[in-house]
């Protein structure tokens, strides 16, 4: 029996998630900006039908922001992580198997319901409820017709946020009216390959002969175009996973010219990729560390630096790692005179990813680091904050972070921004 999977997602997630606590955002233009404040990277319905677009630089728009009154926010991450968490609760009390895909889209496996649109309808309403926030839904046999499911729902207020596409009759008679491009996996160039021999649509990209899409595009396109047919290539992931690789990157709110400066960011960036080492019982083999100035900057030199080094043995270590991370930063830092420089973003990616209980061991390997101390380390900044405890690297000023001049309050992740009723 072919396996229903359905793809939920969130409307407009960031702006959904400000408009929870702040009512007098519901249907007005509000947008959120990117880090550093500098593109929209969320817009409300609203703001979209104003002309302005995703990605659009917050410079460029200032006086359509002014003269329609939209609300401007700087990404509040903490908010939206905890709020994503709580939908996924939500879906987890309709289905036994969730897939986390991203902040604000998870795939859900709908096998064995009967009625899979009411069940549907009745975890939007769940949602909506318990967390405030509305989010779509496409049911398909394929991840990638899910997908193209919740597209159509989207568009479509007709199908009043759910979409269930399992009856081929229904996919051959929707599929035309998705555009190639704005299929799961399609990349412009992509797209752009397949408009030049005639193919503009999801149901045109279906009957597409398989050796021509493995020509065209690789075994990727030829999946995309089995998944289109109703043959399943992307498994559903019932348990997460194992990461490879993670990075911790971050753009600062005023440029680093010094090495104490840069070096303050690259502490904090590899302090944080080591706990989230912790936090998933993994230790790394690589630790690369990278530097650039603004690339958009003509009128200032440009200069990108980066190093890796292998950490010999694998490590979690906080020490550990900012040790190796210092090493890479002074052998990439430029010579000569480095005032002219003003690097505006920094950070570290680890690979080789392992479970500290498989991580390889030799005779001659000497333990480094202090797995207790890591342990006070994480306990104490879980109970009383994240920054409690820091290395003196990372300094006290911290002039490099991020601007984020219209950034809401962490509703419900800090007591002292709780919202009070008077």
């Amino acid at each position: 029996m072919t396996r229903p999977i359905a793809i939920s997602d969130s409307a407009n997630f960031y702006v959904s998630a400000e408009r929870i606590f702040d009512p007098s955002l519901k249907g007005v233009p509000v947008i959120v900006l990117s880090n550093n404040d500098g593109c929209a990277v969320a817009r409300s319905d609203e703001a979209k039908a104003l002309g302005i677009k995703m990605g659009e630089p917050l410079h460029l728009i200032r006086d359509k922001i002014e003269a329609h009154g939209v609300r401007v926010f700087s990404s509040n991450y903490t908010l939206y992580g905890d709020i994503s968490r709580r939908v996924v609760e939500v879906y987890e009390d309709y289905t036994p198997n969730v897939e986390i895909y991203s902040i604000d889209e998870c795939f859900l496996d709908f096998s064995g319901f009967k009625d899979r649109i009411i069940h549907a309808r009745a975890m939007r309403s769940d949602v909506l409820r318990r967390v405030g926030v509305p989010v779509r839904v496409g049911i398909a046999s394929t991840k990638t017709l899910a997908k193209c499911a919740n597209d159509i729902a989207k568009k479509n207020p007709i199908f009043t946020g759910v979409l269930d596409i399992m009856d081929p009759t229904l996919s051959s008679w929707l599929l035309p009216l998705v555009p190639v491009g704005d299929i799961w996996g399609i990349g412009r160039k992509t797209a752009a390959k397949l408009k030049g021999v005639g193919v503009g649509t999801a149901a045109e990209l279906r009957d597409m002969p398989l050796r021509q899409a493995r020509a065209l595009g690789t075994v990727v396109l030829e999946r995309t175009v089995l998944e289109l047919q109703g043959e399943s290539c992307i498994a559903f992931d019932d348990v997460e996973p194992q990461r490879k690789g993670m990075a911790v990157t971050r753009s600062s709110g005023v440029p680093m010219k010094d090495f104490d400066t840069l070096f303050q960011a690259i502490t904090a960036h590899a302090t944080r990729a080591a706990e989230k080492l912790r936090q998933h019982g993994l230790v790394a083999g690589t630790l690369t560390v990278f530097f650039h100035t603004n690339r958009h900057r003509s009128d200032r030199p440009q200069y990108a630096g980066s190093r890796s080094t292998r950490l010999t043995p694998m490590s979690s270590d906080t020490f550990e790692l900012v040790g190796a991370a210092k090493r890479c930063a002074i052998a990439a830092w430029p010579k000569g005179n480095t005032q002219a420089y003003g690097f505006t973003k920094a950070g570290i990616m680890l690979d080789d990813l392992l479970p500290l209980e498989d991580r390889p061991r030799t005779l001659f390997d000497v333990p480094k680091g202090s797995p207790a101390l890591m342990t006070v380390l994480d306990a104490v900044n879980t109970r009383f904050g994240k920054k409690t405890l820091v290395l003196g690297s990372e300094g006290m000023t911290r002039s490099w972070h991020l601007r984020a001049n219209h950034r809401s309050p962490r509703y419900t992740t800090r007591i002292s921004d709780l919202p009070v009723v008077r």
